[in-house]
């Protein structure tokens, strides 16, 4: 598998980075990890367009969905050949409901239907393409979901938005890289079933054998480099900040 980091600020884009976007890919196909604010315009630095497989959203913060209104645009208003055809998109059980709220003016209560074919994350196993996705739901105000994504025999796990929980320890286990969020800085933020800090990111690692470590989603008001220290402070292994156009062989 090869990941490439589309976007990677937390909370809103930085001078740096959109929001959370990760495109995987393996045997010629294309999945996205979330859509957040800025990624549509970053994706096609990678890719075209028209060239994604299936999307998963971990949940629907707009730092992690709201390209997807721009998508929709893209796909549905196509100028050559007509509308796209309907992409797998996998997420929370009211993504329809929520894209079209967000995007408003809607040409019809079916239309983003037409061009992206819903489906409902639920804890377990399914196949997307040549990989196989396994799925649980994170500590996070809102449904959210954390990702394991398999192929060849390698592993990749994105945590996408949570607090500490064994939910992804699990799904963590053994994986050859954990891209994992470190919104918080160990011992100022103290808010339950939020978000991870930089250490609690690196014990998560360590506990489950992670091979590499990637700390992700870091907004712009925190320190990069202190949740760096905090992670390599108990995992042993090479761990790194997130940045915008990264790409990891897997």
């Amino acid at each position: 598998m090869k990941l490439t980091v589309v976007g990677c600020s937390g909370s809103f884009p930085s001078t740096e980075s959109a929001c959370s976007s990760y495109l995987v890919e393996a045997d010629g196909f294309r999945l996205l990890l979330d859509m957040g604010n800025g990624a549509l315009g970053e994706l096609q630095r990678h890719i075209g367009l028209y060239d994604l497989d299936a999307i998963l959203l971990s949940h629907l913060h707009p730092d992690h969905c709201i390209d997807m209104c721009g998508y929709f645009v893209a796909r549905y208003y196509r100028h050559e050949g007509g509308r796209a055809e309907a992409i797998p998109v996998y997420g929370p059980s009211d993504t329809e409901q929520r894209l079209a709220t967000a995007y408003g003016d809607v040409p019809d209560e079916s239309c983003m239907r037409e061009v992206f074919d819903f489906r409902t994350l639920a804890p377990g196993t399914f196949s997307v393409g040549p990989l196989t996705v396994r799925t649980d739901r994170v500590r996070h105000p809102v449904e959210a979901f954390a990702f394991r994504v398999e192929h060849d025999g390698s592993a990749l796990v994105y945590s996408g938005d949570t607090g500490p929980c064994e939910e992804l320890h699990e799904l963590a286990a053994g994986a050859d890289l954990l891209l994992c969020e470190a919104s918080f800085t160990h011992g100022k933020e103290d808010i339950p079933d939020l978000h991870l800090n930089g250490r609690e990111a690196g014990e998560h690692a360590a506990r489950a054998g992670a091979g590499r470590l990637v700390l992700t989603h870091i907004p712009p008001w925190t320190d990069p480099l202190t949740n760096l220290r905090d992670a390599r402070a108990v995992y042993d292994g090479p761990v790194e900040l997130a940045r915008a156009g990264a790409v990891y062989e897997i």
